[in-house]
C-alpha cells in the first residue's frame, strides 16, 4: 500500500484508518465527515450494493434472469467499469482503505451461505441418480475443461507471478463448473423442476458441483506453492483428514444433539450457537491448512443430517445471509472487474470465442450422453444449455484465483463477463428451444360423472399445511375405493418458492417409482407424507403417490394443472384458504392460497373440489371399516351440481355412509319472475337462454331419475323442496338440522342463472365457492360441518378433446352442453 501511496503521509493515513477512533464518527456537528470512518462507510456501501442489486432484480425480472446476474452486474456498475470511472465516486464511496472491511464481511456472508447450501444438499441423491445423470455430469465437465486448458495457453502471459499448471487448472475448473443453486432457480422459473429433464439436470449439477469442489481444493493447494512441492501434498492430506473428521466425529455429535431434542420441540439456543460457531471454526481450520475457508463451511453443512435441525438453521440464517451479506460477495467480484483492463479488440473477439467454445463443450458432451441413452435431440440440447448455468462456485474460483495472483486483471475480467453472459443466455435460449408443449392428452374421464364405475378413479389432492390432512384422508376413505373401482391418489404438497436458492434444493427427493423419499427441507412434508403413507398401508384398494411442488404462488396453479393433465386425473381437491378458529369462526390463513384456488378453478383440465375444512369426525371411529358419515347434497341443477351428486353417489355405496339429497325446485312465483326477467332481453337471446335452460333442466331430470333408480336403498334419502327466491332458499337451508350432517357437497353453480339463488351472490364473501357454497362456508352460518364445493369440467371449444356434438355445429357453449346431454343419455359402455 505504501508503494502505491508514494509518500509517508499516505502510509500514515492508511494506518490511521484502522485505529479504534476511526471506526465510528463523533457526528457531523463536530465537523466530522462520516465517510472518513469505517462503520458509516461500510453501512453506505452495503446499502448501495443491496439497493442496486434489488433494482436490477426488478429490471431483469421480465427477462427471467436469475438473481446472481443482478448481483454481479450491480458490482460491475458500482465498480471501476462504470461508476468507478469517476475518481470522486471511487475515492469517496469505495476508497482503498475500505476494501479490507468489505472483503471480510463478504467472505463471512459467503461462509454462511455455503454452509446453508451444504445443509440443503442431499448426498443420498447421488446414490439414486443413476448412471445417466452421472454420465451427463462427467461428460459436461471433460470437454469444457479441455477447452479451458487449451485457452489457458493463449491467455497465460509469461510472467513469474503466474504458475502455468495452476492457471490451467483454475481456468479449466471455471469453465467446466455448473452452479447448482442457480440452476435450481432457473429450472423453477422455467417450470421444469418437477419434470424428468429437471431431475436429471439437478442430479448432474449436484455431482458436477462436488467434483468442482474437489478440483478447487487441488487448485488452491497447488496455487499456494509455486512448485508442486511436498507442501501441496500436505494441504491435500490435511483436507482429506478434515473431511474424515467431519464425517466420523462432527456428524455423530450433531445426531446426538438431534436425539437430545424431543420431536416437535425447538432446538435450544445453546446448540444453535454451537453449530454457528462450528461454521466459523471449520472455516478457520481449512483456511489455516491452506484450502479455503468456504470449503470448511460447506463440508460442515454437508454433514448435518437432513431434518428439523436443518430447517431451523435455514430459517434463522437464510434471509439475512442471502439477502444482505451474499450480494456483497458478488458485488465485490464486480468491483474487482475492470472491463477497461481488456484493452485489445482481439481480446474481445477471443472472449466471444471462449463463451462459444465453453458453452459448446458442455452441450456437445451432454448430447453425446443423451444420444447413448436415446433421449430426444431437443432434450439433450436443453440439458447441455442448462449445464452452462454459472454462478456462485465459479465466482469463488475466480476470486480465489485473483487473490492467489493466478489470474491477472484481464483474465479475471474476461472470466467474469463469460460467466454473466453464459448464465444470462441460458433462460431465454432454453425458453425458445424447449417448450414442453402442453400435451392435451385425449383422456375422456376428466370428471367423476364420466368415470366408469368399474375403473380406477384418479384424484389429485393438494395440501398446504398438515392441518388439511386429517379431513382429506377421511374424505378419501369415504370415497369408497373398491377392488372393482380402486383409487389412485396423488398428494401434492404445495411449497412456496420464496426466491431463495435453498428452497429449491429439496426437489430431488421426489419419488422413486411411487415410493416417497422423505422430503425434509420443510418439516411439514414429513408429517404430510407419513400421514398419507400410513393411510395407504391401512386402506385397501388405494395407491398413494406423494409429490412436492415448489413454485411461487403466482404460478403454482400451473404445476397443479400440469400434473392433473399428465396423470389423467378426474378430480382435484384443494383446501379452502380459510380455516376454522377455536370459536367456530373462519379466518384466512394465507391470502395467496385463495389466488391459487381461483387460478386452479379457471385452468383445471378436470373437475375441481374446494374443501372447506371443519373436521370430518374421523377421530371417533375405531377402524376404517367402522366409518360412519352423514352426507348431504343440495341440488339446484346444472353441471356442477350433477358432478357433486356423482361424487356423493359414489360415496353412498359405502355401507357406513348415509346420504341425503335435497333437490331445490322453483315454485310458480320463481318461474314467473324468471319469465319476466327474460322478457326484457332481445328476441334471439331469449331463445338461446331458454333453450339452454330447458336443455339443462332436461339433463338434470334424467340424471336425478337415473340416480334414484340406482340408489334406492335405506341409506339414501331424497327429498324435494320448493322455493321461490334466494331468501326462501336461505331460510330452507337454515331450517335444516345442519349439525346432523358431517359433510355438505354442493355444486359451485358456475354459469347457472337460477331464481333460487338470485340475490345471494350480491353479498357473497368468496365468489369462488358459488352462492350456496359461500353461504355454508361463512363464519356466521351456525354450523361446524365441512363443505366440498364442486366444479365440473365442461371442456373448452379450443381443446382437441373438447366435448362436441356429432356435427360439431354451434358455439362452444352449446357444443359443451349438448355433449353433456348426449353423454348422459347414452347407455353405459359394455366393455
Amino acid at each position: 500500500m505504501g508503494d502505491k501511496g508514494g509518500s509517508n503521509a499516505s502510509i500514515d493515513d492508511t494506518i490511521v484508518c484502522y485505529a479504534p477512533t476511526m471506526i465510528t464518527t463523533n457526528g457531523v456537528w463536530q465537523g466530522d465527515n462520516p465517510l472518513d470512518y469505517s462503520l458509516p462507510l461500510f453501512i453506505l456501501q452495503l446499502t448501495l450494493v443491496v439497493v442496486t442489486t434489488r433494482l436490477l432484480v426488478f429490471v431483469l425480472k421480465p427477462f427471467r434472469q436469475p438473481r446472481v446476474i443482478s448481483e454481479i452486474l450491480g458490482g460491475l456498475i458500482l465498480g471501476p467499469s462504470v461508476m468507478g470511472r469517476s475518481k470522486v465516486f471511487a475515492s469517496t464511496i469505495f476508497p482503498l482503505r475500505s476494501v479490507m472491511v468489505l472483503e471480510t464481511m463478504a467472505n463471512v456472508g459467503l461462509l454462511y451461505f455455503l454452509f446453508l447450501v451444504g445443509v440443503e444438499m442431499d448426498i443420498s441423491v447421488i446414490k439414486r441418480t443413476g448412471k445417466k445423470a452421472l454420465a451427463i455430469a462427467i461428460a459436461g465437465m471433460i470437454l469444457p475443461f479441455i477447452t479451458g486448458v487449451a485457452f489457458s495457453f493463449y491467455i497465460h502471459k509469461d510472467s513469474h507471478s503466474l504458475n502455468k499448471g495452476t492457471f490451467i487448472l483454475f481456468l479449466g475448473v471455471a469453465l467446466s463448473v455448473t452452479a447448482f443453486p442457480v440452476l435450481a432457480r432457473v429450472l423453477a422459473e422455467l417450470k421444469l423442476i418437477n419434470t424428468e429433464l429437471g431431475r436429471i439436470a439437478m442430479s448432474a449439477a449436484l455431482i458436477n458441483d462436488i467434483c468442482a469442489w474437489i478440483l478447487l481444493c487441488f487448485a488452491i493447494a497447488l496455487a499456494e506453492n509455486d512448485n508442486a512441492s511436498l507442501a501441496s501434498l500436505w494441504v491435500i492430506l490435511s483436507s482429506v483428514a478434515f473431511v474424515v473428521f467431519c464425517v466420523f466425529v462432527v456428524r455423530p455429535a450433531i445426531s446426538w444433539i438431534i436425539r437430545r431434542t424431543p420431536e416437535g420441540e425447538t432446538f435450544s439456543e445453546f446448540y444453535i450457537c454451537l453449530i454457528l460457531t462450528g461454521v466459523m471454526i471449520s472455516g478457520f481450520i481449512t483456511d489455516a491448512i491452506g484450502t479455503h475457508s468456504v470449503f470448511g463451511a460447506f463440508v460442515f453443512g454437508l454433514v448435518i443430517p437432513n431434518g428439523p435441525l436443518g430447517v431451523t438453521l435455514i430459517e434463522k440464517l437464510e434471509d439475512f445471509v442471502s439477502g444482505l451479506l451474499l450480494p456483497l460477495f458478488f458485488a465485490m467480484s464486480g468491483l474487482k472487474t475492470n472491463v477497461q483492463a481488456i484493452k485489445q479488440a482481439s481480446t474481445w473477439g477471443f472472449l466471444v470465442l471462449v463463451i462459444i467454445l465453453g458453452s459448446a463443450g458442455k452441450i456437445v458432451g451432454t448430447l453425446v450422453v443423451t444420444f447413448i441413452y436415446q433421449m430426444p435431440m431437443r432434450e439433450g440440447l436443453t440439458l447441455g444449455l442448462l449445464m452452462n448455468t454459472k454462478g456462485l462456485i465459479e465466482m469463488i474460483i475466480l476470486n480465489v484465483g485473483k487473490d492467489q495472483r493466478v489470474l491477472d486483471d484481464e483474465s479475471f475480467a474476461i472470466m467474469v463477463i463469460v460467466a454473466v453472459i453464459m448464465t444470462g443466455l441460458v433462460t431465454p435460449v432454453v425458453t425458445a428451444i424447449y417448450r414442453p408443449a402442453r400435451k392435451f392428452i385425449p383422456y375422456k374421464r376428466r370428471t367423476i360423472q364420466r368415470s366408469k364405475p368399474d375403473a380406477e378413479l384418479r384424484v389429485l389432492v393438494c395440501v398446504h399445511t398438515p392441518r388439511n390432512v386429517p379431513t382429506i384422508i377421511n374424505l378419501l376413505e369415504a370415497s369408497h375405493p373398491t377392488k372393482k373401482s380402486p383409487m389412485c391418489v396423488y398428494v401434492l404438497h404445495l411449497v412456496e418458492l420464496t426466491g431463495r436458492a435453498s428452497a429449491m434444493l429439496i426437489v430431488h427427493n421426489t419419488r422413486k417409482s411411487g415410493r416417497p423419499a422423505l422430503n425434509r427441507t420443510q418439516a411439514q412434508s414429513d408429517h404430510i407424507i407419513n400421514a398419507f403413507e400410513n393411510y395407504e398401508q391401512h386402506a385397501t384398494c388405494v395407491s398413494v403417490q406423494p409429490l412436492t411442488a415448489i413454485s411461487p404462488y403466482s404460478t403454482m396453479h400451473e404445476d397443479i394443472c400440469n400434473l392433473a393433465e399428465d396423470k389423467r386425473v378426474a378430480f382435484v381437491i384443494i383446501p379452502f384458504h380459510k380455516q376454522q378458529t377455536v370459536d367456530g369462526g373462519m379466518e384466512a390463513t394465507n391470502p395467496a392460497f385463495r389466488m391459487v384456488n381461483q387460478n386452479v378453478l379457471a385452468n383445471a383440465p378436470c373437475s375441481v373440489g374446494i374443501l372447506v375444512d371443519r373436521g370430518l369426525n374421523g377421530s371417533t371411529r375405531i377402524a376404517a371399516n367402522q366409518l360412519s358419515h352423514h352426507i348431504a347434497v343440495l341440488f339446484f341443477g346444472g353441471p356442477d351440481d350433477r358432478e357433486a351428486l356423482a361424487y356423493a353417489s359414489r360415496m353412498s355405496e359405502h355401507p357406513g355412509i348415509s346420504l341425503t339429497v335435497m333437490r331445490f325446485l322453483a315454485g310458480d312465483d320463481a318461474a314467473q319472475s324468471a319469465g319476466a326477467g327474460t322478457g326484457l332481453q332481445n328476441e334471439p337471446r331469449i331463445l338461446t337462454v331458454e333453450t339452454h335452460d330447458q336443455r339443462e333442466k332436461q339433463v338434470d331430470e334424467e340424471y336425478i331419475n337415473e340416480f334414484r333408480v340406482q340408489n334406492n336403498d335405506e341409506n339414501v334419502f331424497y327429498s324435494e323442496i320448493i322455493v321461490n327466491n334466494g331468501e326462501e332458499t336461505v331460510a330452507a337451508i337454515r331450517s335444516m338440522d345442519i349439525n346432523a350432517h358431517d359433510l355438505f357437497i354442493v355444486g359451485r353453480g358456475q354459469g347457472m342463472i337460477s331464481p333460487l339463488t338470485a340475490g345471494l351472490t350480491d353479498w357473497s364473501e368468496c365468489p369462488e365457492l358459488g352462492a350456496i357454497g359461500d353461504l355454508l362456508a361463512s363464519s356466521d352460518f351456525a354450523a361446524t360441518v365441512s363443505v366440498l364445493v364442486v366444479q365440473q369440467y365442461v371442456g373448452s371449444g379450443l381443446q382437441p378433446d373438447a366435448i362436441t356434438t356429432p356435427d360439431g355445429q354451434g358455439p362452444p357453449e352449446e357444443q359443451q352442453y349438448s355433449g353433456l346431454q348426449l353423454m348422459n343419455k347414452r347407455p353405459a359402455p359394455s366393455r
